[in-house]
């Protein structure tokens, strides 16, 4: 690892680092806050997977979490949303919602993408196994949480690894990828026409087989101008009172997509993770 920068940040600690990475082929940036806590022991840690065109920096420089985290003695991993680099594919139409900084968490099947595009082992083994060796952190007491492309993200994984997290929470996910143009493009993109492999990288599908039931909290904001035709809330919710999962599935009026939106809930849901953590 290269550090890259260190800023102090409510008496914690904001880095920065660089790291080559084995799964994605390709050097990968990823940001860590630790607590004030964690000069005397491990503490808990949550993962925020960030959405479309973002890059580890926005969350840690938009979303004011290091107060709360500093507080409740949390710590926070904010990984890239793509891989990057030279010899990585990017959407040949220059399209934001594909490609680079459109990682969607998922593990490409596809050339030329799956070469470098498999952003969910990385999120799900490289990177935890990078920072459970490098910073004092417990494995054991993990949470995931996310925004649009990243709520995705963080919903999916947490339903496909059983044991794993013991919280998840969501800002306006991306609930079905199969029902929304952002995902039909991803997906298609990367995994192939078969829809059927899509499902296992939708929340509304995964929630009919899930095995356990953790602690989910879901904030979506009313004017999101996405809302309807991306992120169809309503599906997840339809899809969790079928499968008998209890979610908490907040509706927010008057907020939209913005960092606006998750810097006004972001105390609630790291507090939401703290409660599960300690």
């Amino acid at each position: 690892m290269q550090q890259l920068a260190e800023n102090k940040c409510f008496d914690g600690r904001q880095l920065r680092y660089s790291h080559a990475s084995k799964v994605l082929g390709c050097v990968m940036n990823f940001s860590i806050f630790l607590p004030p806590q964690a000069r005397d022991g491990k503490v808990p840690v949550v993962y925020w997977l960030s959405g479309l065109t973002c890059t580890d920096e926005n969350f840690v420089t938009k979303a004011g979490a290091q107060r709360y985290a500093a507080e409740l003695g949390l710590a926070i991993v904010a990984p890239d949303t793509s891989p990057r680099g030279e010899g990585v594919p990017d959407d040949a139409e220059g399209g934001y919602d594909f490609g680079l900084g459109a990682g969607f968490y998922v593990n490409a099947t596809q050339a030329p993408w799956s070469r470098h595009y498999q952003m969910y082992d990385y999120v799900v083994r490289e990177l935890p196994a990078l920072v459970a060796d490098q910073f004092p952190v417990d494995d054991k007491r993990v949470g995931i949480s996310g925004h649009s492309m990243g709520g995705h993200g963080a919903l999916t994984i947490a339903l496909k690894n059983p044991g794993r997290f013991r919280s998840v929470s969501a800002f306006a996910p991306i609930c079905s990828p199969l029902n929304c143009p952002w995902g039909e493009k991803a997906l298609g993109g990367y995994l192939g026409p078969d829809r059927e492999a899509w499902r296992a990288y939708d929340s509304t599908a995964l929630l009919a087989q899930a095995s356990e039931r953790l602690p989910v909290l879901v904030d979506q904001g009313d004017a999101d101008n996405f809302l309807q035709e991306q992120l169809k809330t309503h599906l997840l919710q339809e899809a969790s009172g079928a499968a008998d999962y209890p979610m908490t599935i907040r509706m927010q009026p008057g907020y939209d997509h913005s960092y606006f939106f998750i810097a006004s809930f972001i105390g609630e849901h790291l507090a939401f993770h703290a409660g599960c953590l300690y």
